[in-house]
């Protein structure tokens, strides 16, 4: 009884966290009884006695270091409940339920494809090598981690793999859309076979633009570089342009000739070919269009370098089939017009003749009565920044009727002009579906002449004055029969620098202001008239759906409020800003 009271109390002390010396032990009492109260030979070791302190202090400190050395080896023991078999996710109206059982078979890559594989099983095994001589490695922990990982890599493929061709092709379409086959298409296709396949879609490639190689300024193209790019184009041409409609050439100086002929040899579904700062063109590339190409419709040589005498043989031989044709000014444009004038394109429906802005005075000769006869299917013709320089046919077929089919006129210029109220009566007096009308520099035009128009539903109508000085004008009255003829239908009005009076702004305002079409008015380009802050008021007031006002310039207006007004919400905080005047 004794000695088990005496485990009892020595576990007490221990749990209140009491130091038990080693050396220290029960005593029976009859020992104690029968030792002296002065003989410490007799006394068990620790038990009394002050010389044996010193070591019964060593002693304890080695059993500390014993009793924390002991702790350190031992681990703790947790209980860890079984874990389950499956994982329950909760989706937006139903649980998941994913298998976790580690003894999926675990799929092995190909020899070409298992560098991704070996780099993550030996990360695993790096990790598992780390432990000490004396610790373990747990060969069944590193097998179930292998399995995991290899069916992620599987899950992720299969994902890929399974995704039909169709989806992968509407997608590729939307991007295609915004950035072009080029290089997307070429890019996508190296990233697996799935991809490959849809990048291949003849549909994706019905319009592609090339740009020119990035080369290093002050460098030339080598030899080498040259033909790689000319195999690059052919193959293209052979095994991906099969059914190109659309083709753009940009910024190309060298193997223009040699792009179209390949195109032209391989895409006899072509329908628009359009050639942007390129170099010369040359009669040979026209004929192989005109031999491959029987679909094609539009022809645009804007800023490009063009064999004139080829591009007149190629429309007089084939110009039956041409709807569009763009160009810009050059030394023998005047024949290219001649050629129209004179019945090569019936079918021509757009004919745009532009320049660059510093080129400088452009003058070309036109005959409107040949060119109306020439082509009287003509739906948009657009001179831009080109001198026009009216002449009258000595001989051959005029035209009556006009364009009856023409939406939209341009004639700007930001230089002088030699279009008068006679001219454009000539251009304009069969076409009663005019929609946009673009008189931008014209200052010997009245609105008298506008005003007797056989139009009736004109939209856009841009008259404004940027380079010509008032004293040219010949139009400083009649505004108001404009916009009394067109109110009902003006979305767009352009009447910048224009000298009419304050009396025919404030009527022809009002005609805006007051009519059915008022919700209908989106721009308005008031810039340097005599336009006042009372005409200003009724024409926002009214016109709710006006987004885009220009005030630049006006002497009228108070200071601070003249400059441009590109949103609604801008424009009525203008509306608060207007000083109240009588």
């Amino acid at each position: 009884m004794e000695e088990a009271s005496h485990n009892v109390s020595k576990l007490d002390r221990l749990e209140r966290g009491e130091e038990i010396l080693p050396n220290e032990d029960y005593i029976p009492p009859s020992f104690v009884e029968s030792a002296g109260p002065g003989d410490s030979d007799s006394c068990p070791p620790g038990t009394s006695g002050r010389g044996d302190r010193a070591g019964s202090k060593k002693r304890s400190v080695k059993m500390k270091s014993s009793i924390k050395i002991g702790k350190r080896n031992k681990r703790k023991k947790v209980n860890r409940t079984p874990s389950l078999g499956y994982t329950i996710q909760q989706g937006e109206d139903m649980l998941l339920i994913i298998s976790n059982d580690p003894t999926w078979k675990v799929w092995k890559r190909k020899k070409t494809k298992e560098g991704r594989s070996k780099l993550r099983t030996a990360r695993v095994k790096r990790e598992t090598s780390k432990v000490g001589v004396k610790g373990k490695v747990n060969t069944q922990n590193v097998k179930f981690e292998a399995a995991v990982l290899s069916h992620e890599h599987e899950a992720y493929d299969r994902w890929g793999q399974n995704l039909p061709v169709e989806v992968l092709v509407n997608i590729f379409k939307m991007v295609v859309k915004k950035e072009g086959p080029i290089p997307f298409l070429c890019r996508a296709a190296r990233v697996c076979h799935l991809w490959s396949g849809a990048a291949t879609h003849p549909v994706l490639w019905s319009s592609v633009a090339i740009g020119y190689c990035w080369i290093e300024p002050g460098k030339t193209q080598s030899p080498k570089m040259q033909l790689k790019v000319q195999d690059t184009i052919r193959w293209l041409a052979e095994n991906r342009f099969s059914q190109l409609r659309e083709f753009h050439l940009c910024h190309w100086k060298k193997h223009v000739d040699y792009v179209v002929q390949v195109v032209s040899q391989h895409c006899p579904q072509l329908s628009e070919l359009m050639l942007s700062h390129c170099s010369v063109l040359t009669e040979k590339a026209f004929q192989n269009l005109g031999k491959n190409c029987p679909s094609l419709e539009s022809i645009n040589m804007q800023h490009s370098e063009v064999q004139v005498e080829g591009l007149v043989s190629f429309l007089e031989m084939h110009g039956s089939q041409i709807r569009k044709i763009l160009f810009s000014y050059g030394a023998k444009s005047d024949r290219l017009l001649t050629a129209l004038a004179g019945g090569c394109c019936p079918e021509l429906k757009l004919l745009e003749i532009n320049t660059k802005l510093n080129s400088g005075y452009c003058q070309l000769p036109i005959c409107i009565q040949a060119l109306q006869s020439g082509c009287p299917k003509l739906q948009v013709f657009r001179m831009l920044n080109v001198t026009a320089m009216p002449k009258t046919a000595r001989r051959g077929p005029c035209s009556a009727s006009g364009f009856p089919l023409l939406e939209e006129l341009c004639i700007a210029s930001s230089s002088m002009s030699f279009i008068m109220d006679q001219d454009l009566i000539t251009l304009l007096h069969g076409s009663p579906r005019l929609r946009v009308l673009d008189l931008r520099g014209c200052a010997r035009i009245t609105a008298m002449a506008l005003s007797t128009l056989p139009c009736q539903e004109l939209e856009c109508l841009f008259w404004g004055l940027y380079s010509s000085s008032n004293s040219m004008t010949s139009s400083k009255k009649g505004i108001h029969l404009l916009t009394e003829k067109w109110s009902h239908t003006l979305q767009e009005l352009d009447l910048s620098s224009q000298p009419f009076s304050e009396q025919d702004l404030e009527v022809a305002m009002g005609n805006l202001a007051h009519s059915t079409g008022a919700d209908g008015l989106r721009s308005l380009n008031l810039s340097g008239t005599k336009i006042t802050s009372n005409v200003l008021r009724s024409i926002i007031s009214h016109c709710s759906e006006l987004n885009y006002l220009n005030l630049s310039s006006c002497r009228y207006l108070p200071r601070g409020l003249k400059r441009v007004y590109r949103s609604q919400e801008d424009i009525q905080q203008l509306l608060d800003k207007l000083p109240l005047t009588r």
